[in-house]
């Protein structure tokens, strides 16, 4: 195995750990699409301990935001508004590399903060967009999900404050 080498790291707390692979680093714009195309995401925050919270979540990315939907009540949702710093990884492209005991991927890490939207028209507008991507096939019956689900559906906005990308593909 190679080891990797040891650049150092940004000690600013408010952003995270500069990317010690820079040739393995992307863009912003191959983050988001990242974001836009991973499977699915894991979103972090910490609980009432302090300690980490993180839970898999199905995002869409629409207007430059980052949306999710939960349940009224439960784990997240309470942490979500009590704890509204969080952070995002969305992973997309894994291939197992055994003999370089390594994995391909494509990855991208946020950090921003996260709200309740309360708007319906933007609520709406976020269901739709996450439907669209994790359910087109079933987008026919979008409205009829909707005046069911709609007064049981929480909708969150994540704004950024850093986005950061990479990968390691076809070496």
């Amino acid at each position: 195995m190679r080891a990797a080498s040891a650049d150092a790291e940004s000690t600013d707390p408010k952003k995270g750990a500069s990317m010690r692979r820079k040739d393995r680093e992307q863009s912003e714009e191959f983050g988001w699409n990242v974001l836009e195309t991973c499977p699915y995401a894991i979103l972090s925050t910490t609980d009432d301990e302090g300690l980490p919270y993180s839970i898999p979540v199905s995002p869409a990315v629409l207007e430059g935001a980052i949306y999710v939907h939960s349940a009224k009540h439960g784990t997240k949702s309470k942490l979500l508004r009590e704890h509204p710093a969080v952070c995002l990884v969305g992973v997309r492209d894994v291939v197992p590399l055994p003999e370089a005991y390594s994995t391909e991927y494509a990855s991208a890490v946020v950090r921003g903060t996260i709200a309740e939207v309360t708007d319906d028209a933007e609520r709406i507008a976020a269901l739709h967009a996450i439907v669209e991507r994790y359910a087109a096939e079933n987008l026919a019956h979008f409205d009829t999900a909707l005046a069911e689900e709609l007064s049981h559906t929480l909708v969150w906005k994540i704004t950024t404050t850093e986005i950061t990308a990479k990968a390691r593909l076809h070496e």
